[in-house]
């Protein structure tokens, strides 16, 4: 019982905090959008015709380009939210968690699901307006991709709270952050097709754990896949399990100087 009211406790406080962040919430919807009608919109209006909807399974791009889109909000969300474990230490928070006679593995699993249902609602937020735009989303992949989504957003949540909790500066979290993001969404294949890469290219592709989300949201809503689904959500559901277990064996490890 213990256990369920810390990890309830601690999902509901990264809730709360989500919707009194304000800026945090339109910080991380602001890059998806402006790929979206920037990067999208210019180059759909190239890509038009027979030849090129080719090259991206028979569908138009800005419908190619929607999950990648979708996936990235939820990326960038569920990663960059790790930095809280930071300003919990900086506000004295986190001292109360590790005293607290309650399990840090509950603790910590609490704080990265309340995190990450608060990346899928991002990413929720970004999906609604694209079925307006792209005509070839299918509204049964949205629940579907909803939950490829959740289990991304643990996965990489899961990875924020590892890499936070052995820093002390928001600042250098905020710096690793800027490094890691953007080569992990252009080597994912949200904006461009992978079938025809090099095989030593692809390689790149296949070690990088948004490749599979990105691949799965995509066929769940368009029906077009590099990949294959199974596959795709073994991996998914492999890495959110590992990277889940070493954020908790990290964060017991944690102490407050």
């Amino acid at each position: 019982m213990n256990e369920a009211r810390i990890l309830y406790a601690m999902a509901y406080r990264q809730l709360k905090r989500y919707f009194r962040a304000k800026s945090r919430l339109l910080g991380t919807l602001i890059n998806p959008l402006v790929f979206f009608l920037f990067f999208g919109m210019g180059w759909s209006a190239t890509l038009r015709g027979s030849m090129a909807r080719q090259l991206f399974g028979g569908i138009d791009y800005l419908s190619f380009l929607a999950p990648g889109i979708v996936m990235m909000a939820i990326f960038t969300a569920s990663l960059v939210g790790g930095i809280s474990v930071i300003w919990d230490r900086e506000f004295g928070f986190l001292k109360e968690v590790l005293v607290a006679p309650a399990s840090r593995a509950y603790a910590i699993l609490g704080r990265a699901l309340g995190d990450s249902l608060t990346s899928v609602l991002q990413g929720l937020i970004i999906l609604i307006p694209l079925y307006f735009v792209a005509p070839a989303l299918k509204l049964e992949g949205l629940v579907p991709t909803l939950v490829v989504g959740f289990v991304t957003a643990l996965t990489f949540n899961s990875l924020g709270i590892a890499i936070a909790s052995k820093m002390r500066s928001p600042e250098g979290f905020q710096l690793i952050m800027s490094l890691v993001t953007l080569p992990l969404i252009f080597l994912s294949g949200a904006f461009y097709p992978i079938d025809n890469l090099p095989q030593y290219a692809k390689v790149i592709f296949y070690i990088n754990p948004l490749t599979f989300a990105v691949d799965s949201s995509r066929y769940l809503l368009t029906g077009k896949s590099s990949l294959n689904l199974i596959l795709d959500l073994i991996v998914l559901l492999s890495l959110s399990l590992i990277f889940l277990i070493i954020s908790i064996r990290i964060f017991k490890e944690s102490t407050i100087d």
